[in-house]
């Protein structure tokens, strides 16, 4: 549909994403006026196919646990491998340590975008659809947005509109992460080898020593396969994103196995520089939400877990701060304390990943301690971790640290890309 007239407001959401269609649908069933400005049409091809477990609860107050069980395809849990095929290490949310729920789902975007979007419009929430947002005018009194066919007024806007966020950008408030500057190269096939039973349901990470890629079964039939490099690297080699993606599989052994009687069904898509944060994520009549706040990186499936736990915390100090002006920006303080927070843990996990010691410590056939269990946790998305999952945390942290500088358990030393017998260490 196009954009309407100009309207009045309690909340403006830019982006309908699940950021913004989740934030619409908590709004709206508070009784809130809320407009939901979304440029794209719907529905349209996104990768951060799976789902954590932490996000079942919200979904139970979004009303969408049904259409998830019906259309979706479960998730047990992960596995990291290493490319040689040397070391593989399973995980399962049912063996997590202080996670509530077991498993999660795995969900084609187009899709998923769209039942939240469609949710959102069904709570009451006026979408507008293509909808473009060129800017936002702030006063005292609230913000006045403008589209391509007229203007919005609101009390207060919520920025979910993704990597090119219209307030941050307009604020100039997004810094990268230099050291994680990477390039993704994507697109979904039919026929990648699966193993049996629950395991046909894991995410699987396979790290090479320069790379990583990312399995995502979708449905019975088609997988989500992409691979992760440093964005100087795809660079030096001069070739197309197609190329560069075959170059990948054929280079790694693992892949070879799992893609040998692949077909791709999509185009092959292309993104780079995404990690990033904005320096602020709230002013005196907005607030930033998903990945207009910040994008750490694709590993571990935390962007669309983030943007939804950030979307449910945002819908609920907007309506605090309708409620109790005169508070709002104290509660507004607290969120961003708490968004930035729990990014900062994320980050930490990121930028250990990128290390050979994660893979040499997580993958080892006895680690102590019940680290994995810890690590599964917060994997799994639980945000508030226990003193028992804490300190094996900060343990799991302090063996990498040991372990680059002395052996604890044996190294991989390359993670070569050489043929291997089938990996054992299942846990």
């Amino acid at each position: 549909m196009l954009c309407a007239m100009p309207s009045h407001a309690d909340v403006a959401i830019i982006g309908g994403g699940p950021a913004g269609s989740a934030a619409a649908i908590l709004l709206a069933r508070a009784g809130r006026r809320v407009v939901l400005c979304e440029k794209e049409a719907f529905p349209r091809f996104k990768i951060g196919e799976s789902l954590l477990p932490h996000s079942l609860a919200l979904f139970d107050r979004l009303g969408i646990r049904d259409e998830l069980d019906h259309h979706a395809f479960p998730k047990a849990g992960g596995e990291i491998a290493t490319a040689c095929g040397r070391r593989m290490q399973r995980f399962y949310f049912e063996s997590a340590m202080q996670l509530s729920h077991r498993s999660a789902y795995q969900v084609e975007r187009a899709w998923f975008d769209k039942m939240l979007l469609d949710h959102a419009a069904a709570a009451g929430a006026e979408v507008r659809q293509p909808c473009a947002v060129s800017g936002v005018a702030f006063d005292k009194t609230g913000a006045t947005l403008t589209t391509g066919s007229g203007e919005i007024r609101a009390a207060y806007v919520l920025d979910c509109s993704g990597r090119n966020a219209v307030v941050g950008t307009q604020f100039d408030l997004k810094r990268r992460y230099d050291h994680l500057q990477k390039f993704s190269v994507f697109a979904h096939y039919e026929g990648v080898q699966r193993d049996e039973g629950r395991d046909a349901t894991l995410t699987r990470l396979v790290r090479g020593k320069h790379n990583w890629f990312w399995l995502i079964p979708l449905d019975e039939r088609r997988t989500s396969v992409g691979v992760v490099m440093d964005i100087a690297d795809f660079r030096a080699a001069k070739v197309t994103p197609e190329a560069a993606l075959d170059e990948a599989f054929a280079a790694a052994p693992v892949m070879r196995t799992r893609m040998a009687a692949a077909k791709r069904i999509t185009e092959v898509y292309a993104i780079g520089d995404y990690s990033y944060r904005n320096t602020r994520m709230h002013g005196p009549r907005w607030l930033l939400a998903g990945d207009a706040a910040g994008f750490i990186d694709p590993i571990f499936s935390t962007g669309v877990f983030l943007a939804l736990h950030s979307a449910e915390q945002a819908a609920a100090t907007l309506d605090f701060a309708l409620r109790h002006p005169l508070l709002g920006r104290i509660r507004m303080a607290s969120y961003a304390r708490n968004l930035n927070r729990q990014m900062n843990r994320y980050l930490r996990f990121a930028t250990a990943w990128y290390t050979d010691e994660f893979v040499d410590v997580f993958t080892a056939a006895k680690p102590p301690f019940r680290i994995p269990q810890a690590v599964n946790s917060v994997l799994g998305g639980n945000i508030h971790p226990n003193f028992g999952v804490w300190w094996r945390l900060q343990l799991f942290y302090l063996v990498l640290w040991v372990q680059k500088r002395h052996a604890l358990v044996p190294r991989l030393e390359e993670l070569k890309a050489e043929a291997a017998p089938a990996p054992s260490g299942v846990t």
